[in-house]
């Protein structure tokens, strides 16, 4: 009796993934802390000491199924995915009023950093970018892309890694002028939800949308994504592309927690942001958070890897696109000394020059390698369902 008493205080203990214990009398209890998923059946009573308790319960257990003491029953993936499942990480900015404290911050923060830099007028961006206003790199699938091409080449191979559905509720995080989100409702028939901190953006969108027929397919919210409630809202596949950079150094867990709410099980995450690629991860250059993304910060690739074990994502594939993006500027410079003397007097001299060097200078940090810029595509948990293989992304159809 003391050998049963010993075992049911030791798997008390156990706080993770549920399961049945038949113990060698036949009396069964469960345990853990949701519904059990398989059975441990002790054949007979063990012959432990009350040492052996102090050892791990997967080894205790483990240990007793070598020696025949126990077996089990229902699937081994069940069993394996219990036996590893990691405790909850628990970070400073999850939980109470510091967490509070740092969303407060951070809104606040990101609505006057956005606001500097995207609220500048969209006859600026109209000067560079193309019919599509997409602000991001572009992707080159032969060198005689326009860059509207390109763009649209970006879009759709994002949309692909996605592998959308008809009927899924997709999410775009930082959607710009909404192209993407218009697109992915007509070409793959999903209810598409763009979130912006931009009121230019926001109101150039929303027309978009209603002169395309989209109205109840496609919705765009001008709020921070912190804001959204999990509760309220969950998607299937969610993409963000171009905004990670703006998030800053210490919120980034913050952001990842979010993502990490909103998606479904199983669902897919495509992250398109500029990586720093010093070794050393130093801070975003002083000059560039100074004149053109104030409270920017480009994320060290190990910085960004490292997270995303810590909010059940798992990395299914990972693409460069450093040199397309070099392109890109190249073409964005090139438009913008074209156009930028038919901009309005309160685009002086002194603008057009910051503007200027900030689009060659960061061709020059991507062609060198100073910068980078990559596709990470995520599921939440584990998704066996996916293709085998990103065959299918790339094919031509």
């Amino acid at each position: 009796m003391f050998k049963k008493e010993a075992l049911n205080m030791a798997l008390q203990l156990w706080k993770k993934g549920g399961f049945t214990v038949r113990f060698w009398d036949g009396t069964e209890k469960d345990y853990g802390s949701t519904p059990p998923k398989f059975k441990v059946i002790f054949n007979k009573e063990p012959s432990f000491s009350p040492s052996d308790l102090k050892e791990d319960l997967d080894v205790l257990i483990g240990s007793a199924y070598v020696d025949g003491i126990v077996d089990f029953e229902g699937s081994l993936d069940d069993i394996v995915a219990t036996a590893f499942e990691k405790d909850p990480v628990e970070l400073p900015y999850h939980l109470g009023a510091l967490r509070q404290k740092l969303l407060k911050e951070e809104e606040k923060r990101e609505k006057a950093n956005i606001h500097a830099h995207y609220d500048l007028g969209n006859e600026l961006f109209d000067t560079f970018l193309d019919p599509t206003r997409t602000y991001s790199c572009a992707y080159f699938k032969h060198s005689s892309d326009t860059l509207y091409e390109a763009q649209m080449n970006k879009i759709d191979l994002s949309l692909r890694k996605l592998f959308l559905q008809p009927g899924e509720k997709l999410l775009d995080i930082g959607c710009g002028w909404g192209e993407l989100i218009i697109y992915a409702a007509k070409k793959y028939g999903v209810h598409a939800y763009g979130i912006t901190l931009s009121e230019e953006q926001y109101k150039a969108a929303k027309e978009r949308i209603h002169k395309e027929g989209l109205d109840g397919k496609v919705d765009v919210i001008l709020e921070n994504y912190l804001d959204l409630d999990s509760d309220d809202y969950q998607f299937d596949k969610i993409v963000s592309i171009g905004m990670f950079e703006h998030v800053g150094k210490k919120y980034l867990p913050l952001y990842f927690n979010k993502v990490s709410h909103l998606l479904k099980p199983g669902g897919l995450f495509l992250l398109h942001s500029i990586l720093n690629m010093d070794p050393q991860e130093k801070e975003t250059n002083n000059w560039m958070t100074k004149y053109i993304f104030p409270g920017g910060y480009v994320p060290g690739i190990r910085e960004t890897v490292s997270l995303f074990p810590l909010f059940d994502l798992r990395m299914i594939g990972f693409e460069s696109l450093r040199r397309h993006y070099a392109k890109t500027l190249h073409a964005w410079a090139e438009a913008f000394n074209v156009h930028k003397d038919s901009l309005p007097a309160k685009y002086d001299e002194k603008f057009k020059r910051l503007w200027d060097i900030y689009l060659r200078g960061c061709e020059s940090g991507f062609r060198t390698g100073v910068l980078d810029v990559g596709q990470f595509i995520l599921s939440k948990g584990i998704n066996n369902d996916l293709p085998m293989t990103m065959e299918s992304i790339y094919s031509e159809k």
